[in-house]
């Protein structure tokens, strides 16, 4: 079902949180190119390697089916990276595709290693298909935490998000620490959302799912911004 959105409100919402990212001195930007992506995270010592997700060599994204954000700070150094994509799961469902390791890799028979694992418990991964958009690789320099630059980033990408897919379901994955930290702002959460291993990235997690409907994502979008 399509979600029409009045695009000049889209617009000015994707002003305000724009504008808020430039009075802490941050540019963002957004790309397409996920090579130019990982050649720039891949220089950001004190980042994690992007996860193959958005690494193009292993798991190509279409385009239209993918974007980057990037902050500047003011002299032209990275403060802050993003990632988003789409999955088009009509015939599964997230679960599954995370736990066929499909969500990381195009081609897992191939590409990922015989050890490779990912287990999702959650339920409500059973009930996310359709357009699912994939938010991850969020990394905020150590100078501007805590002081709400996450926030602003995640809503930069909500609005960017329907404004490309208008999808079904908005999920991502992360720590338990993040919900008792308040890092993100979820509309929903629940453990199981993938206990994953790949032994070539080195990547161990026991990670939550975050997810919010179409719908859910709209009435944010429409909402008065809140920039607390």
């Amino acid at each position: 079902m399509s979600r029409l959105l009045d695009p000049l409100h889209l617009s000015r919402f994707l002003r305000i949180y724009d504008d808020s990212a430039s009075r802490m001195g941050i540019r963002v930007t957004v790309g397409f190119d996920f090579h130019e992506y990982v050649s720039i995270t891949n220089s950001l010592s004190a980042k994690n390697k992007t996860y193959p997700n958005f690494q193009p060599d292993v798991s190509p994204i279409q385009t239209g089916d993918g974007y980057w954000i990037i902050g500047f700070g003011k002299n032209n150094d990275v403060a802050l990276v993003g990632a988003a994509r789409l999955y088009r799961l009509s015939q599964t469902n997230f679960a599954e595709h995370l736990e066929s390791l499909k969500a990381f890799y195009a081609n897992p028979s191939r590409d990922a290693h015989p050890q490779d694992r990912c287990l999702c418990t959650a339920p409500a991964a059973r009930r996310i298909s359709g357009k699912v958009a994939y938010h991850g690789d969020l990394w905020v320099r150590q100078d501007f935490r805590g002081q709400g630059m996450v926030k602003i980033a995640t809503r930069i990408m909500r609005g960017v998000t329907f404004g490309m897919w208008d999808p079904d379901f908005l999920c991502s994955l992360a720590g338990r620490w993040s919900l008792d930290k308040k890092v993100y702002d979820p509309l929903h959460n629940e453990p199981g959302g993938a206990e994953l291993h790949l032994v070539r990235e080195d990547i161990v997690d026991n990670d939550w799912l975050f997810w919010l409907t179409g719908d859910e994502l709209k009435e944010l979008l429409t909402a008065m911004p809140d920039l607390a």
